[in-house]
């Protein structure tokens, strides 16, 4: 892994430089680079699910939670994108992390997004359910009932999430060059299908886009010391369940032409027409549903689609979100198998010789492998019990903002000891000084690490609306907080202790190399 062989290209030379050998095809350019961001966060999927969330707790209103979790999620994203131009490594959580914080921090960044990816990735895999049968009933191979909850429709999904992961690990077997054509092609399909529902859901608007500015029922419910500031709160974990992933560019630099210049701004792009295209769907869906009551709080945004556009173009638009979930799942799962490579190649996980290993296809194929059973084995938890199944879901996004954190905190640390940004003169591949946020990195820094930090105790509260809505069980109510203890204690175990690493990195601010 230290081998510094010398290279004719300039990315390779970069790559070297940081104590690692190329090993992957670098064929990734702009638009896969932003395909891969895009599509995991992925909108049309998202806000198809989650819609109804958000508007039940906050009414109308709850659309301005979209902009906060923006902006604050921005800020983020611009730490991200000044690290990604200085290291252009696979595996970007874990290595940021690591190289500004030390391994034990890196290394629970790393574990963090491992376990938050493959639940993620089953989430969205399971979605199929919801879309697939409504197209064709064919598509109910178990069972008649295609609900969720029911039993049927549990394993239903669950055979379609494993036919849908079968398939992405398929192609993330075959290698990154199809991986990036497929997905460019998904993420276009995605993107006609989220302007398309914008422009049909504004051609049948019943009311003006003030409508926003109506608590609705949450508003005239709102009791309490906080009032509607309470509904406002939780009604925001609609959009920050939504906004997360934009950060996949650095986890393909390794496969990415030009990767100082391309990851730092398809990092910042990703997300920001992610959260440009979803506010409009959520503003135009809220000016053209029918009642803004029970109904939308329940059907979400199926309930508008179905009521403007009818059954049949309400099925081809169903088709287009069912392509946007599977190239979600795809992205989700390419950028996880990046970060297990990295953390093998480091030796950092069991197993280590054979995670790293890379295909004549260029390609890490045992991680991808392993991350679909693993997927498929948390799919399985739906059959026996969905409403643990949806608490992991909801769950799994406080990991990945805490895996966020450990790369803002100590970033932030770094920054006020005088340590960060280097003092260097880091260039691209074509010579162009490489991002970086100059004057203002201090104040950015503070705001996305006091964003992430609120975020992580908004997400985890034991809310039982949220964790437990049918009130059965008190564990269910305090999953947020358990779950991340068990991340914690589960990663202290699995802890690679007295193994050295084989590529040492100076901290910031301090004075010997970490990990020898």
């Amino acid at each position: 892994m230290t081998t510094t062989h010398a290279s004719p290209e300039p990315d390779s030379d970069d790559l070297t430089a940081l104590g690692y050998r190329p090993q992957l095809n670098r064929s990734l350019g702009s638009f896969a680079s932003f395909a891969a961001g895009f599509s995991f966060v992925s909108i049309l999927t998202t806000i198809f699910q989650l819609f109804g969330l958000g508007f039940s707790f906050g009414g109308p209103a709850f659309f301005w939670t979209w902009p906060v979790v923006y902006a604050g999620q921005l800020l983020v994203a611009l730490c991200f994108a000044e690290l990604a131009a200085r290291y252009p490594i696979s595996g970007a959580i874990y290595q940021w992390s690591r190289r500004l914080g030390g391994e034990v921090l890196g290394w629970f960044g790393g574990w963090f997004m491992i376990l938050a990816q493959i639940v993620t990735a089953s989430a969205a895999a399971i979605a199929l359910q919801v879309v697939l049968p409504t197209v064709w009933s064919g598509f109910q191979i178990i069972g008649d009932d295609p609900s969720l909850t029911s039993s049927s429709g549990a394993a239903n999904a669950v055979l379609l999430g494993s036919v849908l992961l079968v398939l992405t690990t398929g192609i993330n077997c075959i290698g990154v060059h199809w991986m990036g054509r497929i997905n460019a092609i998904g993420v276009t399909c995605e993107i006609v299908g989220v302007v398309a529902v914008i422009g049909a859901l504004a051609a049948h608007a019943r009311r003006g886009p003030q409508v926003v500015l109506d608590t609705g029922q949450a508003g005239a419910a709102a009791t309490g010391s906080l009032g509607y500031l309470s509904a406002f709160i939780v009604s925001g974990l609609m959009a920050a369940y939504v906004m997360v992933g934009f950060g996949s560019a650095g986890e393909l630099a390794e496969e990415t032409r030009n990767p100082r210049r391309v990851a730092p701004r398809t990092i910042r792009l990703a997300l920001t027409v992610s959260a440009v295209g979803g506010g409009l769907m959520l503003l135009t869906a809220l000016m053209a549903a029918p009642s803004l009551g029970d109904k939308l709080a329940t059907g979400g945004l199926p309930y508008v689609l179905s009521s403007v556009l009818g059954s049949f173009w309400g099925k081809v638009l169903l088709v287009d979100v069912a392509v946007a979930i599977f190239v979600c799942t795809l992205a989700i799962q390419t950028a996880c198998s990046r970060l297990i490579f990295s953390m093998a190649r480091d030796r950092r996980l069991p197993f280590s010789t054979q995670l790293a290993h890379v295909s004549r296809t260029g390609t890490p194929m045992l991680p991808s492998i392993v991350i679909g059973l693993a997927c498929i084995a948390v799919l399985g938890v739906n059959v026996g019990n969905p409403a643990i199944f949806a608490t992991l879901a909801s769950v799994c996004i406080v990991l990945i903002y805490l895996a966020y954190l450990s790369v803002t905190g100590p970033m932030l640390v770094a920054r006020i000891r005088g340590a960060w940004p280097k003092k260097d003169d880091a260039r691209d591949a074509d010579g162009r000084e490489v991002f970086t946020l100059g004057r203002w990195g201090l104040a950015v820094n503070v705001g996305a690490v006091l964003f992430g930090t609120f975020m992580v105790i908004n997400l985890a509260w034991p809310r039982p609306e949220i964790y437990d809505p049918a009130g059965t069980s008190t564990l269910l109510q305090w999953a947020g907080p358990l779950i991340v203890v068990a991340a914690v204690v589960g990663g202290a175990l699995c802890f690679p202790r007295r193994r050295p690493h084989p590529v040492p990195v100076l901290v910031p601010g301090r004075a010997l190399p970490e990990g020898l």
